[in-house]
């Protein structure tokens, strides 16, 4: 499995951002296009990417059978030894988001939160814990504007730290992909409509 580099990642997120306002009206739902030119807020354009994201994230944790929810590739099957089960993608994504989207949450309300999230064993219990993240997110992402978008927090600004919040909720999603078709799933978001 290639691993990209740092540069070819931080490329990757630079463009992200760049087209984070174009690929968040592409998403939006058959409504009246903006006009050309119209100034978009800051959270409407990362608050449409993380409601697509999160809908194509949550539906693939769902799609997984409850006896194969803590799969991981066997390490015969290519470089998978050490790898995250499916379910422990889900709980690294959980815990990420509020380190994304946190706001600034404490150290230690930062563990206080991950313990409780790796305690869950169910999958309706890490599913729960998942949505409760993408909460989180919303109302981070619902506070930022024009004025703090990219002004410097302890974490980075409000702008960038959800770029790549965003940026590696679709890591893992393409992560989740390959787990499912390994167990004969297709995907929710590749079925497409019949």
């Amino acid at each position: 499995m290639h691993i990209p580099s740092r540069f070819a990642i931080r490329v990757l997120l630079c463009c992200a951002v760049a087209a984070a306002p174009a690929f968040a009206l592409a998403q939006a739902p058959a409504q009246a296009k903006p006009a050309v030119g119209t100034q978009m807020t800051p959270s409407a354009t990362y608050g449409k990417l993380l409601s697509g994201m999160e809908k194509e994230f949550v539906d693939a944790a769902e799609a997984m059978p409850e006896d194969k929810f803590n799969f991981a590739p066997p390490a015969t099957a290519g470089d998978f030894k050490g790898v995250r089960s499916f379910s422990g993608q889900i709980k690294h994504v959980t815990e990420a988001n509020y380190y994304f989207f946190g706001g600034g949450m404490s150290e230690a309300d930062m563990k206080a939160k991950a313990d409780a999230i790796e305690k869950n064993t169910s999958k309706a219990d890490v599913i729960q814990a998942l949505k409760d993240s993408f909460t989180q997110a919303h109302t981070f992402i619902d506070g930022i504007t024009p004025e703090n978008a990219f002004v410097m927090t302890a974490n980075g600004t409000r702008g960038g730290m959800s770029a790549f919040g965003i940026a590696h909720l679709m890591d893992h999603y393409g992560q989740m992909v390959v787990y499912l078709r390994m167990n004969g799933i297709v995907p929710p978001a590749s079925r497409g409509s019949m």
